[in-house]
């Protein structure tokens, strides 16, 4: 055997031909624990942020859709009285004109009473 040869066969296979010896190290880059947990945290208030405004929208959609159904029902006993109201006119110009009514005789007080 030659020295050559020799040393090749001893030596690990890092160092064979087409293999690099050198190794590079990479440095982590990222966040600290003290850094992720302010990240969480500030997510965390933007959540619940943004579910107090959706239950406050909700809640305001809640008072006016509480307003119109008053208002509706408001108008629906208002509807109500003055189709009684028309009826009970539409009745009393029926009587008057209808031919009986007409055919009676019209009565005159004679005389009153006094305390």
């Amino acid at each position: 055997m030659t020295y050559g040869k020799q040393i090749s066969t001893n030596k690990t296979s890092a160092y064979q031909r087409n293999h690099n010896v050198v190794t590079v190290g990479v440095m982590k880059t990222g966040l600290g624990p003290v850094s992720n947990l302010i990240v969480v945290l500030l997510i965390i208030c933007l959540l619940g942020l943004l579910y107090l405004t959706q239950v406050t929208k909700t809640n305001t959609l809640g008072y006016t859709i509480n307003n119109l159904t008053t208002q509706q029902q408001q108008l629906k006993e208002q509807y109500a009285s003055l189709q009684v109201q028309a009826s009970r006119q539409q009745g009393l110009d029926k009587v008057q004109n209808s031919s009986v009514a007409t055919a009676m005789p019209t009565v005159v007080p004679t005389a009153t009473v006094t305390n």
